[in-house]
C-alpha cells in the first residue's frame, strides 16, 4: 500500500508509492548541450561582460582580465537593483515597495565544458568561499532581508546559459518558503527546546537508511518526506544558523561533499537537470521581538532538487506531492555508486 508521510519542518504531506521507480525508469530530461561558441563567460572574453564585482584569480593578474578561477558579476537584466530606497507604501488594502536588492552571476569556472566538481576539491573550495564572501558583503546593507544562493542546471531547471554558473539574489523581504522554515523551526524549538534540524540529523544517523554520504562535518541524506524523487539535503553536523559562519575546515568538507553528491546524481540519473540552493539565516537587522532564538532554532543547509518528473495539477492544487521513488531506495541507489 502507498503511504503518506509528514514533513515535520514544513508540516506538508507527501505520498510515497509502495513500488519505487528505478533510476532508469525516469525519462531523460533535455539538457543544454555545451557550446563554447559566443559564450561570454569563458576566459578571454572578460571585456564582453559587466565589470566584475570580485574574483578569485592567479597572482599578478588583474580584474576583468584572464587568469581567474571564480568570478562574480552583476546580472545583465537585474530584477532587483541596489540603487534607491524601499519606498514602502499602501495602495488601498495592498502593500508595495520598490524592487531594491541585488542580482549577481557567479561564474564557477573559466572553462565552458568543465564543471567545478570535475576540477578537483580546490576549485570547489573556491566556489564555496565565493558564496560565503558575497553573502557577508551584502549583509552589510540593512535594506536587504534575505540573500539566496541558487543554481539552475539544465533546461527543465530553468538554465539560461550553458556555462557553469551560480546565481545570487538579495531581496528586501524574506521569501515565503524560507519564512515557513524559520517559523516552523522556531515553533519546534519553543515546544521541545531543541533544534529541529539537529533532531533530523540524529534520526537520519540513527537509522542510516536515507543517508547518502557523510564527512567529518556534514551529512547528506534524502529527506524522509522529500518533495521530489532523489532530493538531497546537505546539513552541517555542528549547529549553526548562518552559512557565513562556516569554518575553514568545514569549507573544505562542504566542497568535498557537494562535489561527491553532484557526481553521484549525474551517474545514477544520467546527467539530470537540477536546482540547488542554500537556506541560511536572514539578514539579522535589529527588530523588536525578532531573532532572539534564531541562533538556537535554525540550522543552515543546502537542498538539491533533481528535476526528473513533471508536477501534476493535483500536486499544484493540493500541495500534496507524490514520490515515485522512496527516499530509502533513492539513498540506496546513490550510495552504491562511486
Amino acid at each position: 500500500m502507498h503511504e503518506l508521510r509528514k514533513d515535520i519542518l514544513l508540516g506538508r504531506w507527501v505520498a510515497v508509492l509502495s513500488e519505487s521507480k528505478l533510476p532508469s525508469e525516469y525519462p531523460k530530461m533535455p539538457f543544454n548541450e555545451p557550446s563554447e561558441e559566443n559564450c561570454i563567460f569563458c576566459e578571454g572574453r572578460e571585456n564582453e561582460t559587466p565589470s566584475e564585482i570580485i574574483s578569485f584569480r592567479k597572482p599578478e593578474t588583474f580584474p576583468n582580465t584572464p587568469g581567474w578561477w571564480v568570478r562574480d558579476l552583476p546580472s545583465f537584466n537585474p530584477i532587483f537593483r541596489i540603487e534607491g530606497d524601499l519606498g514602502r507604501r499602501g495602495v488601498g488594502i495592498y502593500d508595495r515597495m520598490n524592487g531594491i536588492g541585488a542580482n549577481e552571476i557567479i561564474v564557477e569556472t573559466p572553462y565552458h565544458n568543465k564543471r567545478p566538481e570535475d576540477m578537483g576539491l580546490e576549485q570547489m573550495i573556491r566556489l564555496v568561499k565565493m558564496y560565503r564572501d558575497r553573502i557577508l558583503d551584502l549583509e552589510k546593507d540593512t535594506r536587504l532581508r534575505y540573500i539566496l544562493i541558487y543554481k539552475d542546471s539544465g533546461i527543465c531547471a530553468g538554465q539560461q546559459y550553458t556555462h557553469p554558473l551560480t546565481f545570487l539574489m538579495a531581496t528586501p523581504v524574506i521569501p515565503k518558503v524560507v519564512k515557513d522554515e524559520l517559523d516552523n523551526a522556531k515553533q519546534y524549538f519553543v515546544y521541545k527546546e531543541r533544534c529541529i534540524f539537529c533532531d533530523i540529523i540524529n534520526e537520519e544517523l540513527r537509522t542510516g537508511e536515507r543517508v547518502v554520504y557523510e564527512t567529518k562535518n556534514f551529512i547528506a541524506f534524502c529527506p524522509y518526506a522529500a518533495q521530489f524523487p532523489f532530493e538531497i539535503w546537505i546539513i552541517p553536523r555542528r549547529h549553526c544558523c548562518s552559512f557565513t559562519e562556516i569554518t575553514f575546515e568545514e569549507t573544505e568538507d562542504f566542497g568535498l561533499i557537494l562535489m561527491t553528491i553532484l557526481k553521484k546524481l549525474r551517474q545514477v540519473l544520467n546527467e539530470p537537470p537540477f536546482n540547488y540552493f542554500i537556506h541560511t539565516a536572514p539578514n539579522m537587522v535589529p527588530r523588536r521581538n525578532h531573532w532572539h532564538t534564531l541562533g538556537e532554532d535554525f540550522h543552515w543547509h543546502l537542498e538539491i532538487i533533481p528535476r526528473i518528473i513533471r508536477t501534476s495539477g493535483f500536486e499544484w492544487g493540493s500541495g500534496l506531492y507524490i514520490l515515485p521513488t522512496s527516499p530509502e531506495n533513492a539513498a540506496k541507489f546513490l550510495r552504491e555508486v562511486g
